[in-house]
């Protein structure tokens, strides 16, 4: 009779070691692939690049014919493309666990489109570029979430009236964006488009600088909620009753998710359905248990990279990252939409 209190003690920390080395291993894996990802987009472009010359042109040796193409072409890209990815892939995974439903998802509720919207806005009419459009798109993102917010709002917010509402915003808003785009200059329309589709043409080293500063402080501030974030996966009440503050955590996770994902929107424009799929795909790598937001953060890196490569030279034609994610993204919208009648919802 003893025994039993005991031997139930001893198989739950069995399963919980289990669960942590199951974890590390696949945070491991996601490392790794990222790793490798990162190497053979240095590696392969138009001409291959050996890996002993990437890593001597990395350490900051000038090698004829290489320095340029790694260093200033390929480099940039590839960084740029796993900051964003991080940030859609955490700014996603937060909104969806607070709300507890998967379609629940910056890009889904039109927050990134928001960004957008405010991006072309500022290359059409303002006639603005640079880095003052990127501060216009970031603004118009957090704006848009506190509208978004605000519409919801109805002695507290649910997440199917917020997704509701977040759509509708996201249809108006994109059909200001094509109004826009129709009374565009011919010299203004390329530029105003990459913030349509989604784009890390033309990356910089310098635009990775904010993006990390952003990763660093809002993900930092994320990670530190991470145990009342995973707590308000079971539900409001039983959340209060374990002493979750509720309005202090929703307000934090609101604020670095919309930061997040407005500073990668800043610079890449909305790179479709990254942060969507980034948290179910952690989910299901994963498991249930645990907090989610570095696996999401690493699935959204090795989306972008690796889309953005396979625009480039795995297809027929060249295509924007965001074309390519959006390709992966829809079939999994619809099946995500035909599941949730029966799921109600959960990642």
């Amino acid at each position: 009779m003893n025994q039993t209190p005991l031997n139930t003690i001893s198989h739950f920390r069995h399963i919980r070691r289990a669960n942590a080395k199951h974890r590390v291993r696949i945070l491991a894996v996601l490392s790794a692939c990222l790793l490798a990802g990162v190497l053979l987009t240095l590696m392969m472009g138009q001409s291959f690049t050996p890996l002993s010359t990437v890593l001597r042109v990395l350490g900051g040796a000038d090698v004829p014919g290489s320095s340029f193409t790694v260093r200033e072409l390929r480099l940039p890209r590839a960084v740029v493309s796993v900051l964003v990815g991080a940030c859609f892939g955490l700014g996603g995974i937060a909104f969806q666990t607070m709300l507890r439903n998967p379609l629940a998802s910056p890009d889904i509720i039109g927050i990134s489109t928001g960004a957008s919207t405010g991006a072309v806005f500022a290359i059409v009419v303002l006639s603005l570029s640079g880095p003052a459009v990127s501060l216009v798109a970031i603004a118009a993102g957090l704006g848009v979430s506190l509208l978004i917010y605000t519409l919801s709002w109805r002695q507290g917010v649910t997440g199917g009236r917020l997704i509701l509402i977040g759509i509708g915003l996201a249809a108006m808003l994109q059909s200001i964006t094509a109004y826009l785009l129709m009374r565009a200059p011919s010299w203004t329309l390329q530029e105003a488009l990459r913030w349509i589709t989604g784009s890390v043409n033309g990356a910089q080293l310098d635009q990775a600088l904010p993006l990390f500063i952003a990763l660093l402080l809002f993900g930092g501030l994320l990670l530190s909620r991470r145990r009342d974030l995973e707590t308000l996966r079971m539900g409001d009440d039983l959340a209060a009753g374990l002493g979750v503050r509720l309005a202090v955590t929703r307000a934090i996770v609101v604020i670095t998710a919309v930061a997040l994902v407005s500073f990668a929107t800043a610079v890449s424009g909305p790179v479709a359905f990254v942060a969507f799929l980034s948290g179910p795909i952690a989910a299901r790598l994963m498991g249930r248990n645990g907090s989610l937001l570095v696996p999401s953060a690493l699935v959204g890196a090795l989306l972008v990279l690796l889309g953005d490569y396979a625009g480039q030279f795995l297809l027929p034609a060249r295509y924007p990252v965001g074309i390519v994610t959006g390709v992966l993204g829809a079939p999994y919208l619809l099946y995500l939409i035909v599941r949730d009648n029966k799921t109600r919802g959960t990642l």
